[in-house]
């Protein structure tokens, strides 16, 4: 479970003590964070620190309106164009464009590889980021090569627009408890009457909303920006819902 400890600044040097320690899995940095040899970790952005012990890992909370990619992430891209061996991709209006190499697909080949268009929607993973470099993404898992859920979006369905804060809120394990974001949960359940949709978060800020029917779509595009905008907590999620699905027919 992650805990919420100090408010920091950039470069001011963090307390050793608040630094998670585990036996056997190496520390991991997210967001806002960054690794300065030999031994110091250091803000990169003003921030709320969040360690998570059983994971060994931290981060900094902040919200802003420019994304910055992090390896690991997971992105919802948009496809520029197309070269000889990989496809640009836009993360966001003030991202440079990411790379999405042809081949870095489940069992993709030169003959097998997707055929992307302009204009197309990518679940993808950060695989390189670096501040002197353009950003590299994946459609596979580094160590077993299979898809895991991710590489282009197909289907019906709408892409909206979320802060990058409460986009990670939607990406946590158990973000109802965790990041006080129960709209989904309440939406596919008997507040939202069962409503059928799938969803892809990106840590930039898109979350695509896919079902057949495009009602189904507007509700929860409407609840989720809805639930950001005013920071609803959970009761005002279950309200929210259940006048959506009143007024939306």
């Amino acid at each position: 479970m992650a805990t919420k400890h100090h408010v920091v600044l950039p470069g001011e040097p963090i307390d050793p003590s608040l630094i998670p320690t585990h036996p056997k899995h190496p520390l991991r940095l997210g967001p806002g964070l960054r690794h300065i040899p030999p031994e110091d970790i250091v803000p990169t952005v003003a921030g709320q620190l969040i360690t998570n012990p059983a994971k060994n890992s931290m981060w900094i909370e902040y919200n802003s309106n420019r994304y910055i990619p992090s390896q690991n992430d997971l992105v919802l891209a948009q496809i520029l164009r197309s070269t000889s061996d990989f496809y640009l991709c836009s993360l966001s209006p003030h991202t440079a464009p990411a790379t999405l190499p042809h081949l870095a697909f489940e069992a993709a080949t030169k003959k097998t590889r997707p055929q992307l268009s302009p204009g197309q929607l990518v679940y993808a993973r950060v695989s390189l980021a670096n501040k002197h470099m353009d950003p590299e993404l994946e459609c596979v898992h580094p160590s077993t090569g299979k898809a895991d859920g991710l590489g282009p979006i197909t289907g019906p369905g709408c892409a909206f627009d979320v802060s990058l804060g409460f986009a990670r809120r939607l990406l946590m394990a158990r973000s109802r408890e965790e990041g006080g974001v129960g709209v989904l949960e309440m939406l596919g359940g008997e507040e939202g009457g069962g409503l059928a949709f799938e969803t892809a978060v990106g840590r930039n800020g898109r979350v695509w909303v896919g079902s057949e029917s495009a009602r189904t779509v507007v509700i929860v595009g409407r609840a989720l920006q809805e639930t950001d905008r005013l920071g609803l907590g959970l009761e005002g999620q279950r309200k929210l819902v259940k006048r959506l699905v009143r007024e939306i027919k």
